[in-house]
């Protein structure tokens, strides 16, 4: 038996790289975005029902903090996966696949996303 071999996994002291975030938050906001499709389509459905329907589903995302914040949510879910999907493209084609390559691209990805959420949330509010 190995004695090296850690006996509590403490996962709280764990440091993960900036890749490996990126990485992660990417296949959270797939999740985010599969789930927020819900709420997606049954505004789209609502929306296209009847003229009050529209009324209705554009008055709430234009009056409405609670729709506001689920809308620049979603965008903002969008934009990273958006994103962070372009940096796994990249990867694909074997274009920085160093481990500095793989650092810079996760920078990259964090700032352009980070620009994006922003202006989502200008555009949303």
């Amino acid at each position: 038996m190995n004695s090296k071999r850690p006996v509590n996994l403490d996962l709280t002291t764990i440091h993960f790289p900036l890749p490996a975030l990126t990485s992660i938050a990417h296949r959270i906001t797939g999740v985010i975005l599969f789930v927020g499709l819900i709420f997606a389509f049954w505004a789209l459905g609502e929306s296209l029902s009847s003229p009050a329907g529209f009324d209705a589903v554009s008055s709430a995302l234009a009056n409405n903090f609670f729709a506001k914040f689920v809308a620049w949510g979603l965008l903002s879910a969008l934009a990273f996966h958006f994103v962070a999907g372009i940096k796994h493209l990249l990867m694909d084609a074997n274009i920085g696949v160093t481990l500095e390559g793989g650092v810079k691209k996760a920078q990259i990805t964090v700032v352009v996303s980070a620009i994006l959420i922003i202006l989502a949330g200008v555009w949303v509010w």
